[in-house]
């Protein structure tokens, strides 16, 4: 197997994950297939970068293979400005990324580097496991719906396939990815407010697509992390809450890139797959199953949620009060765009 050298990048946050923050960088360090380093971006946070150097000492700025280097977000708040920082420093042929509040599997590293002995792949995501803070899933709570705390979903196929857009926390990028698509947008994803937006790394990997028609994005369930859900995340009004975000974050994604394509695998999960939850619900609520007619009424509400933001979303895209901005390569500043830049269609296709 080839070695083209992968970078980590953790964005960090909050002291409120000091032990979760450790535990990543350790699960970095342990890999089977070695880290070339892991860069741990510290989101405006004076305090926490201060404490992260000094807990990982002049490794700060050491460059020695498989070392843990601490920097600043260099862009504006937010997880799409520490992981377009991170890009900018890594040294790494592949840049791959892992949450905060997530540990991975010892061959983490290694399935992603086999997916990359093709060069047309340009992009190898993984499967990520909820660890809840309860011990175990809320009844209520359907599997088909795992994408509301970041984890792998009911509906992804299983092994190693080909898709449209890999998962932000637990993911992999060449970075002649970035040389041809740009960076992660700002103003999609997770930023300094309370709403949990997201869909930066789907808007990316669109725009990837596009820009290398070519390219092969695959995720490898075999590359596994383990992701922290805490107990307020349990709840269905966080549920309700990033389901609605989730429809604000792909009104933007479909203004940048148009509704036939950011809605194209959301139409085919609202199609096949969410149906079939609904039904399994009901049944295993006929059943007298623990949960069923609350899986059953879950799916319903994270439908309808996603759908009322997807609504407000699009509305405010075209009243100009959404923005995005799209990061050129090796960049921490942002282009800021409102909609369609200058010589796009509203389907986001530059002529000329």
């Amino acid at each position: 197997m080839s070695d083209p050298g992968i970078s980590v990048v953790i964005c960090v946050y909050t002291e409120d994950r000091w032990e979760d923050i450790l535990a990543a960088v350790s699960s970095v360090r342990a890999q089977s297939y070695p880290a070339l380093e892991t860069l741990l971006v510290v989101d405006h946070n004076p305090a926490l970068l201060d404490r992260l150097a000094e807990e990982y000492g002049e490794q700060r700025t050491a460059r020695a293979a498989g070392d843990v280097r601490v920097l600043a977000n260099a862009g504006p708040r937010g997880l799409s400005a520490g992981r377009n920082t991170g890009v900018a420093a890594s040294r790494g042929a592949v840049i791959a990324f892992l949450d905060d509040d997530a540990v991975a599997e010892r061959d983490w590293l290694r399935r992603f580097a086999e997916g990359y002995a093709d060069p047309k792949v340009l992009a190898v995501g993984g499967r990520t496991v909820p660890v809840w803070a309860s011990g175990r899933r809320p009844a209520w709570f359907p599997a088909e719906f795992d994408w509301v705390v970041g984890c792998t979903y009911r509906g992804l196929p299983p092994g190693r396939v080909r898709v449209r857009n890999v998962l932000g926390g637990n993911a992999s990028f060449r970075r002649t990815a970035f040389d041809a698509a740009g960076g992660f947008a700002t103003g999609i994803g997770r930023d300094a407010g309370s709403r949990p937006l997201g869909c930066e790394e789907t808007e990316l990997c669109i725009r990837l697509g596009r820009a290398r028609p070519d390219a092969v994005l695959l995720i490898d369930d075999r590359a596994v992390i383990h992701h922290r859900v805490p107990a307020a995340r349990e709840r269905f009004g966080y549920f309700r809450t990033r389901a609605y975000a989730e429809g604000l974050s792909k009104a933007l994604v479909a203004r940048s890139v148009g509704a036939a394509k950011a809605l194209e695998s959301e139409r085919r999960y609202a199609t096949r797959v969410l149906p079939v939850g609904v039904a399994r619900g009901l049944r295993d609520a006929l059943m007298a199953r623990p949960g069923g007619a609350g899986r059953a009424g879950a799916i319903v509400a994270g439908v309808l949620a996603a759908a009322g933001g997807y609504l407000v979303g699009s509305a405010r895209a075209r009243r100009g009060e959404a923005t995005f901005s799209v990061v050129p390569a090796g960049s921490a500043g942002p282009v800021t765009r409102a909609g369609p830049a200058a010589g796009e269609t509203a389907e986001g296709t530059r002529h000329g």
